[in-house]
């Protein structure tokens, strides 16, 4: 196995690279004290790697065992470049570790005078007390405290005093991934402990239990004979839906090719589907800025899986088959890509698909064009809070689409941005919907609003 980690620390961004084309490796999987490859990056003063991995996705609030993001540990190292890169990208300047130090608190005790304006810049607090109680303007030497202080009334902080307060129990930090979960292709059934039944549909049973570990859904594929050729297609697809090199997708851990059963096996969301968040849970608010950033997430994740030479034919775009992670983020579940083997011909979704791909043979189709109208329509679940035509069967609902002509019609009240971008890309003619790859630059103004 290539050590990514070691790759890293040498700074060999020639190396690092090509182990990030490998779509089976996981940028954000973490090495046995928790740190991900943009945490050794972020240490070891490589700013090229540090661009590379955010380019490529890497989880920027990632936290290692201790706590530390990588913002904390470029600010201990007076890495002023890398601070600057990551709080461009939205780093969290306040976020406590385990001994309740902020980045502020580290650049203030090394005297990175630099690093602490900027990070006062972006909004850091210099009143946030640590486990010892020691604010970061009680961690500076000399006049770079009188300095800070001004900076902070400069910049409109109140001045009051943050007592430390344990905030671990609530398990908020995101985690680099273990490091284990991306190596295991083929996993034994009986390593598997599958407790609770989640979910029941046309394509199986899902699962969730444990292995090695982490917590798992495993699905068991609905079959109606697992014959040896089944068995051997099986293994031979699975591995294109091992994706671990994009934030925005769910990658497949590994299978259990056990006939008469297949499993499939993917990590756990707590939140479940976007379809659970949206019309399941009343405890999670999505609100339209919410909507936006599923949606840009959403279409970086399809641009990317659209853009793959090995390209994944049965996954179709809904909101059944994105996870949303723990810290809020949109993936696409390829654990519902379906096999060759499976339904073939069957739609059970039609709600989600566009005419044409119910009228016409998947060959027959551009696929692009085809996903952008299934993706207006989470558009409009999302704007709508409300499932697609929830008043006809699914049979009705796909032979209305196909020859009645039946359309969602976007209702008053939502953002009219959003109701445009559902209008270009529901364009009846499927030449005339826009790619995600210019989608995406319209929903990042639309989220930086």
């Amino acid at each position: 196995m290539d050590d990514i980690f070691q790759y890293v620390r040498e700074g060999n961004p020639f190396h690092v690279r090509v182990w990030l084309d490998d779509t089976e490796h996981d940028m954000n999987e973490g090495d046995d004290h928790g740190f991900s490859p943009l945490h050794w990056a972020a240490k070891g003063g490589h700013t090229g790697i540090v661009e590379m991995l955010i380019q490529r996705g890497a989880r920027i609030g990632a936290t290692n065992m201790g706590d530390d993001t990588p913002l904390h540990l470029a600010a201990a190292h007076g890495h002023r470049p890398i601070v600057q890169l990551l709080l461009r990208n939205k780093a969290d300047v306040n976020l406590t570790n385990e001994h309740g130090n902020t980045p502020l608190h580290y650049a203030c005790f090394w005297g990175y005078q630099g690093v602490a304006d900027d990070l006062i810049q972006a909004g850091s607090l210099v009143t946030i007390a640590n486990r010892a109680g020691k604010m970061p303007l009680d961690c500076c030497k000399g006049s770079m405290a009188t300095r800070l202080h001004e900076l902070a009334v400069q910049t409109g902080q109140e001045l009051r005093r943050i007592e430390y307060k344990d905030q671990s129990w609530l398990g908020m930090k995101t985690r680099s991934r273990d490091a284990t979960l991306s190596r295991h292709k083929g996993i034994a059934i009986n390593d598997l402990n599958l407790h609770v039944k989640i979910a029941t549909s046309a394509t199986g049973e899902t699962w969730r239990g444990k292995w090695q570990g982490n917590e798992i859904c495993a699905k068991i594929l609905a079959l109606r004979e697992c014959t040896p050729r089944v068995s051997r297609d099986f293994n031979d697809e699975f591995p294109r839906l091992r994706i671990f090199s994009h934030p925005n997708i769910q990658p497949v851990l590994g299978c259990s090719n056990s006939p008469p059963s297949l499993v499939v096996v993917s990590q756990f969301t707590p939140f479940g589907s976007l379809y659970d968040v949206l019309h399941r849970r009343a405890d999670i608010v999505v609100d339209t800025t919410q909507a936006l950033r599923f949606a840009l997430q959403v279409a970086r994740g399809m641009c990317f899986l659209l853009s793959m030479e090995r390209n994944v034919p049965n996954f179709h775009l809904s909101s059944r088959h994105i996870m949303i992670d723990e810290d809020m983020t949109a993936r696409l579940n390829m654990a519902d890509a379906e096999f060759s083997f499976q339904n073939k011909g069957k739609i059970y979704s039609p709600q989600w698909y566009a005419p044409e791909a119910l009228l016409k043979n998947p060959s027959q189709i551009n696929r692009h064009a085809a996903e952008m109208w299934s993706f207006a329509v989470l558009l409009w679940e999302m704007a709508t809070r409300d499932v697609p035509f929830a008043e006809y069967s699914p049979m009705e609902i796909g032979m209305k689409i196909a020859t009645e002509g039946l359309r969602l019609v976007t209702p008053p009240g939502i953002s009219q941005h959003i109701s445009r971008v559902i209008s270009i890309c529901m364009n009846e003619d499927p030449k005339k919907r826009p790619n995600f790859d210019q989608i995406v630059p319209i929903l990042e103004k639309m989220v930086d609003k």
